[in-house]
């Protein structure tokens, strides 16, 4: 129908003409009260927005000569954030002149990352980024 006699239309029902699919040929209109269509599409906006899953990424942050009673303790942490869907950061920071033992951060990490390898998948291997060396692990699908 034409765009006249939609508008007439719209206004005899005391509503208003409110274009669904502009880039449609020929664009899609619907009569309907405006603020109705509005509410409406903040509402699906609202829904949809509440399925989307959040991520959240927890740290745990060593240093080049940690030992293992504090390696356990962090583990045990990074165990716990996986199960509960969080993504773990894990990184070694060097002070000063530790940055000459970069090999101990990697083999630091690496041993974490295969600790933790039944409770999630390394996304990102250890790289150093100025003056630390970052790895990233996912939780496991359920």
């Amino acid at each position: 129908m034409s765009v006249r006699d939609a508008l007439r239309k719209a206004q005899e029902s005391d509503m208003d003409l409110v274009e669904i699919s502009p880039n449609a040929v020929p664009p899609v209109c619907k009569i309907t009260d405006y603020k109705k269509f509005l509410y409406e599409q903040k509402k699906k906006q609202k829904e949809i927005k509440a399925k989307q899953a959040q991520v959240v990424v927890k740290e745990i942050r060593f240093g080049p000569n940690t030992e293992d009673h504090d390696f356990n303790f962090k583990l045990n942490h990074a165990k716990g954030f996986l199960k509960e869907g969080s993504k773990v950061k894990a990184y070694v920071f060097f002070k000063g002149r530790a940055i000459v033992f970069k090999d101990r951060g990697e083999i630091l990490l690496l041993r974490f990352a295969q600790e933790l390898e039944e409770f999630g998948t390394l996304e990102q291997m250890p790289k150093l980024e100025g003056k630390k060396m970052i790895m990233m692990i996912n939780p496991k699908k359920k």
